[in-house]
């Protein structure tokens, strides 16, 4: 009888194949740099921008990001499922992730509300086209029979992950301030996405598009 329980290897991406080990630890990284802030988003909204409340304006800057980002990733993923083959999926995936990470260093010098709002729209949009491309490559590479242990694998080391870097970033905001938070967190965020490449070469290149097939 089959053993129910994940071995303490697969915590360490022990028999996981490299597709989904590359994927895996670049999410740690992305979604640790980003929980470097996101629990202390409104400290730095209080210190950064000017005008209105600052639990106010923190609130309506998540609804807008997460907003456009469920609004635009459901005909984003329609459009990569047209496409057969992974480059497109890769591509946007990785470029996308570069240019979200750049984005963020706006952080420094945004100081109104609209401006902040603007970037969390832009930000949202980018999102959408990362996520289905993510998601698409996992699913394709995941190892048969092993689904349930790699997306549990998947969250709980990006979960500890964020946890983790959710409580360094509070210590650096308090010590050394937002500034040089900020710019680690783009730091974390390119080298997480630029980890992606190596996965480049195990991808599919067939693009045939589904209305052919």
């Amino acid at each position: 009888m089959a053993k129910r329980s994940i071995n303490l290897k697969h915590y360490f991406l022990k028999e996981i194949n490299f597709v989904i080990k590359i994927l895996i630890v670049s999410d740690v990284v992305l979604l640790g740099a980003a929980s470097l802030m996101g629990p202390i988003f409104a400290l730095y909204v209080e210190n950064f921008i000017v005008g209105g409340n600052a639990a106010a304006v923190a609130g309506i800057s998540a609804a807008i990001y997460l907003l456009v980002k469920s609004l635009a990733q459901i005909p984003i993923a329609a459009f990569i499922d047209k496409v057969r083959g992974e480059k497109d999926d890769f591509y946007m995936l990785i470029v996308f992730s570069v240019v979200m990470s750049l984005i963020q260093l706006l952080y420094l010098v945004v100081h109104t509300p609209l401006q902040l709002y603007a970037m969390q729209f832009v930000l949202g949009l980018f999102t959408a086209f990362t996520f289905p491309s993510y998601m698409a490559i996992f699913t394709r590479h995941i190892d048969k029979d092993r689904e349930g242990t790699e997306w549990g694998v998947y969250f709980t080391l990006s979960d500890l992950s964020s946890a983790a870097l959710a409580a360094i970033g509070g210590y650096i905001a308090a010590t050394e301030g937002f500034s040089l938070l900020i710019i680690i967190m783009v730091v974390l965020s390119v080298i997480g996405s630029l980890m992606l490449w190596p996965i480049k070469p195990y991808l599919k290149t067939k693009r045939v598009s589904a209305n052919h097939l």
